[in-house]
């Protein structure tokens, strides 16, 4: 597998990849989508909104997920300074953006008829938005920094400070007073969830998870490439420069 870690070979296997982990996202999603707004039920004292789960607990546990990908990709910047794992991590930002903005979204259109309100400054929420903000300024410092090995050190250093955030998120419900329920799928005692549910969050868990996978090969395999093309214009660039200096040298002579 570490063949794999070499940027064509990655090339090659996520061409091969990106087709199969695309199709099985779409299947799961759709048989989601269905089950989750057709076949489960509604809940006894939530109603219908209850669906907004199956869409915002994927995006939740997405936002953690992903974060965990880029501090895994951000030792390798900085222990091994693979050039992958900083294409990895730059990629994995913008799409941990997205899934946590969702799932902020969602929550607020969940909370609002379950809590009167569509924000509170409860420990989970307030914890994720923090993290929301620290995605967008990793999206940030990798748009300012145009050297990509400066900008992935960079990225690599904010993205190990910020993943004390990441068991404070977790944890939160169980740290402190909070409005927000407590770990209802992934618990000591097994699910407390009803199976006609639990399917469907399953399910929706599992497409999400490929279509962040999806994602993520295309936009590293696009990042590899960008950065080869930039490799190649600053060569042919200082070769023009090259050929140019000595007729300059021979003009003043």
């Amino acid at each position: 597998m570490l063949k794999y870690a070499n940027p064509t070979h990655f090339l090659r296997l996520a061409g091969a990849l990106i087709p199969w982990t695309g199709g099985v996202c779409a299947i799961l999603l759709a048989v989601g989508l269905y089950m989750s707004f057709f076949t489960a039920p509604a809940d006894y004292q939530q109603g219908d909104s209850v669906r907004i789960m199956f869409i915002h607990v994927p995006a939740a546990w997405l936002a953690m997920f992903i974060y965990g990908v880029m501090t895994l990709a951000a030792l390798g910047s900085l222990v091994w300074r693979h050039p992958l794992a900083d294409a990895a991590q730059k990629a994995a930002a913008p799409l941990g953006a997205a899934f946590t903005f969702i799932c902020l979204v969602t929550g607020s259109l969940w909370g609002k008829p379950m809590w009167g309100t569509w924000w509170v400054w409860d420990a989970r929420l307030t914890s994720v938005l923090v993290l929301f903000l620290i995605y967008l300024g990793l999206v940030a410092l990798w748009q300012t920094i145009e050297e990509p090995s400066k900008a992935g050190r960079a990225a690599a250093i904010l993205t190990l400070v910020g993943v004390i955030n990441i068991p404070i998120i977790k944890f939160s419900v169980d740290w402190w007073n909070t409005l927000h329920q407590p770990a209802s799928v992934f618990r000591m005692g097994g699910p407390a969830i009803h199976p006609s549910m639990l399917w469907p969050l399953l399910i929706m868990a599992l497409g999400a998870t490929l279509l962040f996978l999806t994602l993520h090969l295309m936009a590293v395999r696009n990042e590899i490439l960008r950065r080869r093309l930039r490799r190649l214009s600053i060569q042919a660039a200082a070769e023009t420069q090259g050929q140019a200096m000595p007729s300059l040298g021979r003009g003043a002579a």
